[in-house]
């Protein structure tokens, strides 16, 4: 028989103490709407564990009780994954509380770290060892490492050292019965059976809670030189990619596409200090950095070389390459300023798209396209990550259109959008996630055989479906 509400709180306040079972709307305000202020729900409690143990015991209640849980991190998602439902009958579980760094290993190049660190955090406990921790977000101040786990966050620097998955050695995670699989391990190499961290990570909460990951560490950088480059179009930027890379390698470690609307709304809404780098109104630019490990070695002879040859050739208009530490962050603010002025400029319609990185200028000409003879004078705030193909591929309303007529547009755009990225044997998420936002994309474009193998794993990893429900696939599928 399934445990009544009040005495479930009850034992949950046990567990975690009064203080952190909250129930009120003002005190779970925050943590039942996404930071967009999309996907509000509403939230029967939310539950703030200290640590693995106390994670534990409460899935064990709420297993007990029949009661689904929504894990949570920094709520700086996107698709709906990580805020309850509007049924009042979920429980967010908030790891916020659990932000230790719990070891840095500088000569093992290794770091654990609970899921409640921010990601600003890990790099900067990183870094007093002088490691590199190198996930990098827009969002990092507020990000935690289980969020980024739970959706496989890329970020800035994938193009050298990976998404989160490539990051992550190891994994502690709580299962739908309270037991804790100690996979926490920092070895490089274990062929000990199936790699089960990989199953929790990109999974959205809905297989498991991860606690605690160990990740790799890298060298810190000793030169880093960071370039704003003007360009004509996206094949120039994919053109020029490869020429930098065939003269310095895997040194690229970030190339940043920016579209002029992108730009144009960042400094609309600029603080101090943001300007643009070059002059003249060009359409396209990149933003990069190749970065040295070693002080013998000076990337910034190559790095000119390869400008220098794409302005004689016409893949560049212009370009600037900063002068000190201080102008490579006024490059970069302008980058990571992007999510926000667009949310400054109003109602804005979001892809995580992903096509192979050759496929980006067909890509990008054909949504284009296809967008503007829908809603004619549409504003494509296009941004991302060339080197792995990720595109941040966004959409702002017309000049005087109303702002709930341009969100009641928001289903056929997606149509589009993600219909030309299947096409072109690309992905609707690539860093974000499925959550609540993209499950009939999904359904509709991926494979169907892929589509039942995760449902098997869900009833075999949570077979009351109270991981997540109806995030990632839908709760039909998961009993």
């Amino acid at each position: 028989m399934a445990e009544q509400p009040s005495s479930l709180l009850a034992a949950l306040a046990a567990v975690v103490g009064d203080a952190h079972v909250l129930t009120t709307a003002a005190d779970t305000a925050p943590f039942v709407a996404e930071w967009r202020g999309h996907y509000p729900g509403i939230a029967r409690a939310v539950v703030r564990p200290a640590d693995t143990g106390q994670v534990a015991a409460v899935v064990r209640l709420c297993a007990q009780a029949g009661v689904p849980l929504v894990p949570q991190g920094g709520n700086t998602g996107l698709v709906g994954g990580s805020t309850p439902d509007e049924s009042g009958s979920e429980i967010v579980i908030s790891l916020g509380r659990m932000a230790a760094v719990r070891n840095v290993d500088p000569a093992g190049n290794s770091m654990t770290l609970e899921a409640g660190c921010t990601i600003l955090a890990a790099q900067q406990a990183a870094a007093e060892y002088r490691r590199l921790f190198p996930l990098s977000l827009a969002s990092e101040g507020s990000a935690t490492i289980g969020g980024a786990l739970s959706t496989n966050a890329g970020g800035e620097q994938v193009l050298r050292y990976g998404n989160t998955r490539d990051l992550a050695l190891g994994l502690e995670v709580v299962l739908a019965d309270g037991r804790v699989l100690d996979a926490l391990t920092t070895l490089r190499k274990d062929n000990t059976g199936y790699d089960l961290k990989q199953l929790f990570i990109g999974a959205e909460g809905t297989l498991g809670i991860v606690t605690a990951a160990a990740f790799k560490l890298y060298a810190m950088p000793r030169q880093t030189v960071t370039g704003w480059v003007a360009l004509p179009g996206p094949q120039a930027a994919v053109d020029l990619l490869a020429m930098l890379t065939d003269a310095v390698g895997e040194r690229v470690t970030a190339f940043e596409l920016l579209g002029r609307e992108a730009l144009d709304q960042v400094l609309a809404h600029a603080t101090a200090g943001m300007r643009d780098p070059l002059e003249g109104g060009y359409p396209w630019a990149v933003l990069f950095d190749v970065s040295e490990t070693s002080a013998a070695l000076d990337p910034t002879g190559p790095v000119e070389d390869v400008l220098a040859r794409a302005l004689e050739q016409g893949l560049a208009t212009d370009a600037a390459l900063a002068a000190s530490g201080r102008q490579a962050q006024e490059f970069w603010a302008l980058r990571e300023h992007v999510p926000e002025a667009q949310r400054l400029h109003g109602p804005s319609i979001k892809h995580d798209i992903s096509v192979p990185v050759t496929a980006i200028p067909a890509f990008i000409d054909a949504a284009d396209a296809a967008l503007r003879d829908a809603v004619p004078g549409i504003r494509i705030v296009c941004f991302g990550h060339v080197g792995d193909g990720n595109l941040h591929y966004n959409q702002s309303k017309p000049a005087g259109m109303a702002d709930a007529a341009f969100r009641a547009r928001a289903p056929e755009i997606h149509d589009i959008v993600h219909g030309i990225a299947a096409r072109m044997n690309g992905s609707i998420s690539a860093e974000h996630g499925i959550g609540r936002l993209k499950q009939d994309a999904f359904l509709r474009h991926k494979s169907p055989v892929a589509v039942d193998l995760m449902a098997r794993v869900k009833a075999a990893l949570d077979p009351q479906g109270l991981f997540n429900p109806g995030r990632v696939l839908p709760a039909t599928r998961q009993a």
